[in-house]
């Protein structure tokens, strides 16, 4: 494998003047267009806004906000500048972003009005009121000191906050010349965005992922679809995670071609998208198929146009594939796998793979990044068709933890293989399959929820004594989130007050879906809790009380 030896800012400049008049944003419902002649432009004004500002090298940017229009241009603006793009979850309450914030050390957030029941400016304002009285870029928050700007990503004002088009209008008003000595001083190693991944020791984790990583995993995953200039990808999936950032904007980017972008995931929405746009690809987890496919209105759309795309984030359901490929046309769909760490991708199926194996395997690995099973007690290599760790070890290796040492060193061996914590097994042919993990992270709808994080957050709960938290099967998302409680002897609580309890302060898909109260967990001779015998409870109880999904 050819790699790829650019940072993000130097390849969209690449691309824009190879293809200066072609469309690399669209938003249909909008018909909303950025060429990649203007987006380049765009990305430079805001740039230049933020060194006006006073942002430097080395800062952290923090983006909260949705598939919007500027997401993608303060991406590459932080790109240009060699500041950290730190995407937070969409799905953030106060209690997380607080965390994120201190943690990230953010000197700048971008922020959107909010998402469903959450209101992010609300929840910024409440967790530094300093920007009520502090003059724009002169904030100091006495539990944020890292943080100094706070941007608005739209038009309206709000108090101690700049607005997007305010820090466009700087840039184009700067001088370029400290912008140029910046970008000449970058590397491809240099560490361009870090996403948050929760963590089974508690709260998570900073993923530190460089130009390199990034953009050489987009080109391996666009490679297995056969992307070119002329594909046109439908990304409903959230920027902020991996499936959007890389394998959604890195392929695109890297081939040459267009993302047609869904500000949230609508079915509707992205039928319609892909008519108007003729899309030739879409991304989405299997959930998201299964609501496209059952739509009422499914039949009315006309999705000739797909070609392939991507599934990921849990396994499919095989009538479900078969739908995908025989009524969205998507003969070529390939299946991924890997996690934040990875960049994301490790092995994914091919084009021409056949349904079988994009419904009981996750593919082979991807060109440039060695894929093994190893025995988790030795780790050794294990033969073909033995059960063991998946581990990989390559280019798309992430930079480590931001300042965890000692987890980074957990992760990732002396020997550069990164372990990541999931079982599976190898066939003769080099195919993989994910058998279970070693972990006990929750699934969700192609969301993972590390049970730690959620028991942590409910032990501060009057009236719990001992929570456990597992995955509950679910035929919708696969698992859904199950809590173990057993109260204090003169705790009166029930299941609504554990979820009022959470709602506010952890995302909406981290809520106990159920809430079992129990005297006693099954445990080993040795006292440890067997956590699959929950499971197995929480599944039977779901199904004797009627409240399965």
């Amino acid at each position: 494998m050819e790699y790829i030896e650019k940072t993000l800012g130097e390849m969209l400049k690449e691309k824009a003047l190879a293809y200066p008049e072609r469309d690399f944003l669209i938003y249909a419902d909008r018909d909303l267009r950025f060429s990649y002649a203007e987006f380049d432009k765009r990305v430079d004004d805001l740039a230049r806004g933020f060194l006006a500002m006073g942002l430097k090298k080395g800062d952290h940017i923090g983006i909260w906000a949705t598939n919007v229009p500027d997401w993608n241009t303060v991406l590459f603006a932080c790109a240009r500048l060699g500041i950290v793009a730190v995407t937070v979850n969409t799905g953030y309450k106060t209690h997380e972003l607080e965390y994120v914030l201190k943690q990230a050390d953010i000197a700048c957030l971008c922020v959107i009005d909010g998402w469903r029941d959450s209101d992010y400016v609300g929840m910024v304002n409440e967790l530094v009121p300093e920007l009520k009285t502090a003059p724009r870029g002169h904030l100091n928050s006495e539990k944020f000191p890292f943080l100094k700007y706070v941007v608005y990503v739209g038009q309206q004002k709000h108090r101690g906050m700049y607005s997007m088009s305010e820090v466009l209008l700087l840039g184009q008003h700067t001088d370029t010349t400290e912008y140029q000595r910046i970008q000449a001083s970058l590397d491809t190693n240099d560490v361009v965005n870090m996403q948050y991944t929760s963590g089974t020791t508690g709260f998570p984790k900073g993923v530190m992922l460089t130009h390199r990583n990034i953009l050489n995993n987009g080109l391996g995953i666009g490679d297995n679809q056969r992307l070119t200039e002329k594909d046109i990808v439908c990304l409903p999936v959230p920027l902020f995670h991996c499936f959007g950032l890389v394998l959604g904007m890195m392929a695109v980017l890297t081939h040459g071609s267009t993302a047609a972008i869904v500000e949230w995931f609508d079915p509707l929405l992205v039928l319609a998208t892909i008519q108007k746009e003729k899309c030739t690809a879409v991304y989405g987890v299997p959930t998201m198929f299964i609501a496209e496919l059952n739509h009422p209105m499914f039949k009315m759309f006309d999705l000739r146009s797909l070609r392939t795309g991507i599934m990921a984030g849990s396994p499919c359901p095989i009538e479900a594939m078969r739908q995908v490929i025989d009524l969205m046309h998507m003969k070529e769909v390939t299946i991924c796998y890997g996690l934040t760490e990875s960049s994301p991708v490790m092995t994914q199926t091919r084009y021409d793979d056949s349904l079988e194996v994009k419904v009981e395997t996750v593919g082979r690995s991807l060109p440039g990044v060695e894929v093994t099973i190893r025995d988790p007690e030795t780790g050794e290599e294990c033969p073909d068709g033995v059960h063991g760790e998946f581990c990989c070890r390559g280019y798309n290796t992430m930079k480590g933890y931001y300042k965890m040492p000692e987890a980074t060193a957990q992760c990732i061996d002396k020997n550069g293989w990164l372990h990541s914590g999931d079982l599976g097994v190898k066939d003769a042919n080099g195919y993989f399959r994910v058998t279970g993990r070693i972990k006990d992270m929750i699934i969700r709808g192609g969301e993972n929820v590390y049970p730690k994080e959620i028991e942590d957050f409910l032990y501060t709960m009057p009236g719990v004594k001992d929570v456990q938290v597992v995955g509950v099967a679910s035929k919708k998302y696969g698992e859904e989130v199950g809590a173990f409680i057993i109260r204090h002897p003169d705790a009166a609580i029930n299941e609504e007050d554990v979820r009022d309890y959470c709602r506010g302060q952890i995302s909406r898909f981290k809520i106990p879906k159920y809430v079992f109260f129990v005297d006693a967990y099954p445990l080993t001779p040795s006292g440890k809790i067997q956590k699959y015998l929950l499971r197995e409870m929480g599944s039977k109880k779901a199904e004797e009380q009627g409240i399965a999904t």
